[in-house]
């Protein structure tokens, strides 16, 4: 099978190999540029500066915050997708998928409609627990835009996991939480991994959420992205600088899961 493949990639015709090569540079050209236009003899200055450091703290310390609330929530939910059947699944499914296709700025709107101090929700508990323009209010948005992405990967796995070890588990007087835990949780970790990852870098990289739910205070929601918008108007060297570390962080995470995408 194998060597077919190969046979038949060395007859690629130059019809598909012309507008192939074409999509590659589309997507090369714009990241090449980047790297051609970096300040390489001030990057490290550049990227000691203070506001430089604080953005990157604030986006790390954000986006693994969202990334461990979409885990605690994101993994029952992918369960209950992949495993129960109850009415109605299919339109839990497609609303669980929805922040991947909805303007994230649409997604910021929302959230604060529900938690904003006159929202569903923040009416209730504005005086106790304010979320917008605040730095727990960035965790949530990222958490918002980013879950899908775990949900989906984890749903997957469990859908194509063997399920005779947990029904041998079962048949032996493990309990549900049991083989949960023992057996279900093992089998799809690289699934969780591999979700995780995906969504810790979607929140890492989030923008029109954040900036409309929890704004742009330097130090206390202003991320690593909001900071590439602000330089670009007032210091574009700096807002390269920005943008390149945030490509170093693209490219670890295709790192991260390039095997697991090679053995799929």
């Amino acid at each position: 099978m194998i060597k077919s493949d190969r046979r038949l990639g060395q007859g690629l015709p130059w019809g598909l190999a012309v507008p192939a090569a074409a999509g590659m540079l589309f997507l090369v050209l714009p990241l090449a540029g980047l790297l051609a236009r970096a300040p390489w003899p001030t990057l490290p200055a550049r990227l000691a500066e203070p506001r430089v450091l604080e953005a990157l703290r604030l986006s790390l310390v954000t986006a693994t915050a969202a990334t461990a609330l979409c885990l605690v929530l994101g993994v029952p939910l992918a369960w209950l997708l992949a495993r129960a059947e109850f009415p109605g699944r299919g339109l839990v499914r497609a609303l669980v998928t929805v922040p991947l296709v909805l303007p994230p700025v649409v997604g910021g709107v929302a959230l604060l409609l529900v938690f904003g101090r006159g929202g569903l929700i923040g009416r209730w508990f504005g005086d106790v627990l304010s979320l917008p323009f605040t730095t727990a209010g960035v965790v949530v948005a990222e958490a918002f835009v980013a879950m899908p992405f775990l949900v989906i990967s984890v749903e997957g796995t469990l859908r194509a996991a063997d399920l005779r070890y947990e029904e041998a588990a079962a048949t032996l007087g493990a309990s549900r939480w049991t083989v949960f835990r023992r057996i279900t949780l093992p089998l799809v970790g690289p699934g969780i991994v591999a979700g995780a990852v995906l969504c810790w870098a979607r929140a890492l990289g989030e923008f029109g959420a954040t900036i409309t739910f929890a704004g742009n205070f330097p130090g206390t929601t202003q991320t690593m992205p909001l900071a590439v918008y602000l330089a670009l108007e007032t210091d574009p060297e700096a807002a390269i600088v920005l943008s390149l570390v945030l490509l170093a962080v693209c490219v670890a995470v295709l790192a991260t899961l390039r095997d697991r995408w090679i053995k799929a």
